[in-house]
């Protein structure tokens, strides 16, 4: 039994000596493309640790301080001034052009609202568009906007879509305010029966709202129209 197990053990003991000697062998035959890997990922790694401490970073630092005026004139209402600056101080379209995300997700959602506000439809959707922040109601905030514009384009088809996509991310005291704006929408197109829907969803799950204080008066227009 004895000289089985040591059998055993020389069997395994060889073949871990065979490993060992075929490791070394392929290292050896491939020493200088191995070390060239290993030099090329740590160049890389150098590199992308220098782009992000010294240069994203102090980027991203500038774009915000930039956004600071923008924000200022965007809380005041001023959404010509939020949008284009004043020669001195950057608006949002300067910094979309000039830092995109680096100013922030946000930078988009300004934007866009500014040229909304200005009735500027075409431009508002493009910025719209791009906006693609997570938070909940900022996101269905930027849908309805982007339902606005499509209004004021008359492409209410579109219109519809984004504010009932508003009202579904953000189920919240908003959303009556998005449905009602789909419903009237419906309302333009002459799709009085899905319109009477919306406006009854908002009676039956947001009756505390601003919007369901005066939803019989929509309710009852349809209905008496019929």
């Amino acid at each position: 039994m004895a000289t089985k197990k040591n059998d055993k053990q020389a069997l395994q003991q060889e073949r871990i000596e065979e490993t060992v000697s075929k490791t070394e062998q392929f290292y050896n035959e491939n020493k200088k493309t191995i070390w060239g890997c290993i030099i090329a990922a740590a160049v890389i790694a150098l590199g992308v640790l220098a782009y992000n401490q010294l240069y994203l970073k102090p980027k991203k630092a500038e774009a915000q301080e930039q956004t600071y005026p923008a924000e200022a004139a965007f809380r005041e209402g001023n959404f010509e001034l939020a949008l284009n600056g004043d020669g001195n101080n950057l608006g949002f379209a300067d910094l979309v052009s000039e830092y995109g995300n680096k100013a922030g997700k946000a930078i988009y959602l300004y934007a866009g609202i500014c040229e909304l506000q200005l009735q500027n439809y075409e431009a508002a959707v493009n910025y719209l568009k791009k906006y693609n922040g997570k938070e909940a109601i900022l996101k269905a905030r930027a849908q309805a906007c982007l339902g606005d514009a499509y209004v004021g384009l008359q492409r209410y088809g579109e219109a519809i879509s984004q504010f009932e996509k508003a009202a579904a991310v953000s189920d919240n005291m908003f959303a009556a305010e998005y449905l009602l704006k789909a419903a009237v929408a419906c309302e333009e197109v002459g799709d009085k029966g899905k319109a009477l829907k919306l406006y009854e969803t908002i009676k039956d799950k947001y009756p505390q709202s601003i919007e369901g204080y005066d939803i019989d008066k929509y309710i009852n227009r349809i209905k008496i129209a019929e």
